[in-house]
């Protein structure tokens, strides 16, 4: 997997300032701040759904084995 540096990234700064001029710039980073933001929560809300899930599916497994040996108990009295 390639790898940027600082040198990359000011090679793309550079030629985006350029190509957008000086006064678009500072707009085009506010929205790609903003999408960042929404994809970083939208993965961090999908993470905790799936911990969630993690866990009730635990515990009903544990719930179903608390239950087939209260049934052998009984079945054994």
């Amino acid at each position: 997997m390639p790898q940027i540096g600082w040198f990359e990234i000011l090679i793309v700064v550079l030629v985006a300032i350029i190509i957008l001029g000086p006064k678009d710039f500072p707009i085009m980073l506010k929205k790609v701040g903003a999408w960042v933001s929404s994809f970083k929560n939208y993965f961090t809300e999908m993470q905790k759904d799936i911990s969630e899930m993690e866990n009730s599916i635990v515990e009903d497994d544990l719930i179903v084995k608390n239950l087939t040996n209260l049934k052998k108990i009984k079945k054994d009295e």
